[in-house]
């Protein structure tokens, strides 16, 4: 089964990204050993916004905040719907009542009991107690009641496959990168992922109740690589994306009569063999090459008309000076 897909009707140009910082303004959220999660939460969201900006041109990053405001669950989840965004990225940071609870963990909305911890979902959910008449917004919703877990249906199960890929690549990362003690991936009933209507994830980035995992989050070189952390997951990520749109849009391409030739953007050639993720690529996405007289030549995009190039040539004139269009037919290039 496939874990990608892209929507039907118009496709969009650019991968839509929304990031969380959770809590902020009058919601401290967590607040243990001089830290209060608001912060450290938007810290490590801004730091994943920069380097996805500065790194993938294709992507368009969206905050829910980016400073210290408060921002309602269901105003959260608003802003990804609005935006249509394919993956909504929620930071948090942990609290437990045993201090001796470290390391990270990512939330997925579901129910499976054998991983669920009521805890965890009442204090997330609990937000919407600072907010006005939530009784109304949220339909009764009442997140001190088992109950409440139960009475809400699966609205995020079509999404459920490609949230858990994600959400197991950032656990790797945190692992990896940034050595931290791995707490696995769970499924849990929290609302500002059951009213996203996109793949979503909340990281739990450490516990500021343990003074380890404490002094570790205190340190800003430490929240840097939390952030580059979320960011190679988010890469790999958005590459299998990336190679299913592909896919996908030459099938439907295939169905159509048409002259049979495909027009990219060559970027750039070199004598070495260079992967498709390269930085040199400035982000730029699908990454393709070919081979000529002794030279790998790499192209950006591909469409059957040269006219819908335009868009992408004057991006990638940005970084590639010299890139033009070049024709192929039957997988051969065109002179």
């Amino acid at each position: 089964m496939s874990l990608f897909f892209v929507a039907e009707g118009e496709a969009k140009d650019r991968f839509v990204v929304v990031i969380d910082a959770g809590h902020g303004g009058h919601d401290p959220g967590a607040v243990a050993n001089r830290l209060k999660e608001k912060n450290i939460n938007l810290d490590i969201a801004l730091k994943l916004g920069k380097k996805i900006q500065q790194n993938c041109s294709d992507t368009k990053v969206i905050y829910t905040r980016s400073k210290d405001v408060f921002v309602t669950l269901k105003g959260r989840t608003e802003i990804a719907n609005k935006a249509k965004a394919d993956l909504f990225i929620s930071i948090h940071t942990n609290s437990a009542g045993n201090t001796s609870a470290k390391g990270t963990e990512t939330y997925i909305y579901g129910l499976e009991q054998a991983g669920i911890n009521m805890e965890v979902a009442k204090r997330e959910n609990s937000v919407i107690l600072l907010e006005e008449d939530y009784t109304t917004t949220y339909q009764g919703y009442d997140p001190n009641s088992v109950e409440s877990f139960i009475m809400f249906d699966f609205q995020q199960n079509k999404y459920f496959e490609q949230s858990i890929h994600f959400a197991s690549m950032v656990q790797d990362q945190f692992r990896i990168l940034a050595k931290r003690p791995d707490r696995s991936v769970r499924q849990q009933n929290l609302l500002v992922l059951r009213l996203s209507a996109m793949p979503s994830i909340l990281v739990e980035v450490g516990y500021i109740s343990n003074s380890s995992d404490a002094a570790f989050l205190a340190k800003d070189a430490n929240r840097s690589k939390l952030a580059e952390s979320i960011y190679r997951a988010f890469i790999a990520y958005k590459d299998e994306w990336n190679r299913k749109k592909v896919s996908e849009h030459v099938d439907r391409e295939s169905t159509v009569p048409t002259s049979g030739t495909i027009y990219k953007i060559q970027l750039m050639a070199s004598k070495k063999k260079l992967s498709l993720q390269d930085p040199c690529f400035k982000g730029l996405s699908p990454i393709s090459y070919y081979e000529e007289n002794g030279w790998y030549k790499y192209t950006y995009g591909e469409s059957p008309s040269r006219e819908a190039l335009s868009g992408k040539l004057a991006q990638a004139k940005r970084y590639f000076k010299d890139a033009y269009i070049v024709s192929f037919k039957g997988g051969k290039k065109q002179k």
